[in-house]
C-alpha cells in the first residue's frame, strides 16, 4: 500500500429505515461483522451502525444512518447505485438458498467484465452485488455460524456510480486520485488503482437523459475513499481545492478524520484517513458490543439509551 496516495475505498455509507431491521439483515443474513455501535454525530437520537470485518478494516466497512419512517429513495443519475462486495467463486449456490429463504429480492447471476456476479436488494432497496473477483482477494472475512468463509463476502469489490456524463467524474478519479481506466463495455466504465489489490474498483455508468435520483431510504449516502494518515488527507484537500470544488474543513469522525466534497457528477465523496482505527475506544475482542458516544454526547448517555431503538 502505498503512502501518499488513495488507497481504494474506505467506507460506504448509506441510508435505512428501521434499525433492527437493517441491523438484523446484516449481520444476520449477510453475516457481517458489527463493528461500532455509535450515533450519527449531527443527530444523537439516531444510530450509525457500521459493519466489516473483525478489525473493521477500511475496504469492508459499510455504514448506516437508520431513519425511522424515511420515504424510500429513487436510483437514477448523480448517484452511487451499486456495491460490489468480493465472494469467493462457487458461492451463488450458497447465496440464492440463503435468499431464498430470507426473502432477499435477487436477480440470477449475470457477467460483467469477465466476472459473474449476483444482484441483490437489501429491506429498504439498496442494490448491491455479490462479485466472484477475477483477480485474487486473500482478505480474511468474518465468519458467523451461518455463514463461513468459503462463502462469506470478504469486503468491497467495486461501486458503480451512474451520471449524464462520466468525463468530469472520470477526471476526479484519474487526474487527482490516481485512477486508470482499465476497461470499458458499452456505456460501462471501469477505474482501477493498483496503489491497493482489493477495493479498488470504481464503474461510472454513463446515461445522458437518466433523471437524477433521490437520495433517502435505500440510497447510498456517499463513497469514502482511503488515505493513510492526516498529513496526506490534507494534502488532498489542497488538490481539490485548487480545481475549484468546494471542499469541507478536517473532521474529526473519532475513527478517522474525513473532508468532504461533492464531485462534478454530483456524488458526495468523503476522504478518510485509516487512522486511528475502530479499535481507539474498545478492544478489538469487543468491537461493536457497545454504544459507543462522542464525547459531546456522553452526558446524554442513559437519555440516548433509553430513546435509542432496541436492537435485540
Amino acid at each position: 500500500m502505498e503512502n501518499t496516495t488513495i488507497n481504494g475505498i474506505h467506507h460506504i455509507t448509506a441510508i435505512a429505515g428501521n434499525a433492527k431491521r437493517n441491523y438484523d439483515f446484516y449481520t444476520k443474513v449477510l453475516g457481517l461483522k458489527l463493528v461500532k455501535k455509535t450515533v450519527n454525530f449531527d443527530d444523537p437520537e439516531t444510530y450509525h451502525f457500521y459493519y466489516g470485518d473483525k478489525q473493521g478494516t477500511p475496504g469492508t466497512i459499510l455504514t448506516f444512518f437508520p431513519w425511522e419512517g424515511i420515504t424510500a429513495g429513487r436510483r437514477g443519475a448523480r448517484q452511487a447505485t451499486e456495491i460490489g462486495y468480493s465472494v469467493p467463486e462457487g458461492s451463488f449456490d450458497f447465496w440464492i438458498n440463503r435468499f431464498e429463504k430470507h426473502n432477499v429480492i435477487y436477480n440470477k447471476p449475470a457477467e460483467k467484465f469477465g466476472e459473474q456476479y449476483l444482484t441483490f436488494l437489501d429491506p429498504d432497496g439498496l442494490k448491491f452485488e455479490l462479485i466472484a473477483s477475477k483477480t485474487p482477494d486473500n482478505r480474511l472475512p468474518w465468519e458467523t455460524d451461518e455463514v463461513k468463509a468459503e462463502n462469506a463476502t470478504k469486503g468491497f469489490h467495486n461501486i458503480t456510480i451512474t451520471t449524464n456524463k462520466m468525463q468530469p467524474t472520470a477526471d476526479i478519479l484519474t487526474n487527482v486520485f490516481g485512477y486508470k481506466l482499465l476497461e470499458q463495455h458499452v456505456n460501462r466504465y471501469r477505474f482501477v488503482t493498483d496503489a491497493v489489490e482489493n477495493a479498488n474498483i470504481v464503474d461510472l455508468v454513463e446515461v445522458p437523459g437518466e433523471a437524477a435520483g433521490h437520495v433517502a431510504g435505500g440510497s447510498v449516502h456517499h463513497v469514502a475513499f482511503r488515505v493513510k494518515n492526516d498529513e496526506v488527507l490534507m494534502q488532498y484537500r489542497e488538490k481539490i481545492a485548487a480545481l475549484g470544488l468546494h471542499i469541507t474543513d478536517k473532521i474529526d469522525r473519532n475513527y478517522f478524520y474525513s473532508l468532504y466534497f461533492r464531485e462534478p457528477g454530483g456524488v458526495l465523496f468523503e476522504i478518510a484517513t485509516d487512522n486511528p482505527g475502530f479499535a481507539v475506544d474498545e478492544p478489538v475482542e469487543e468491537l461493536g458490543s457497545h454504544l459507543k458516544l462522542p464525547a459531546q454526547y456522553e452526558q446524554y448517555r442513559s437519555k440516548l439509551e433509553t430513546t435509542l431503538p432496541k436492537l435485540d
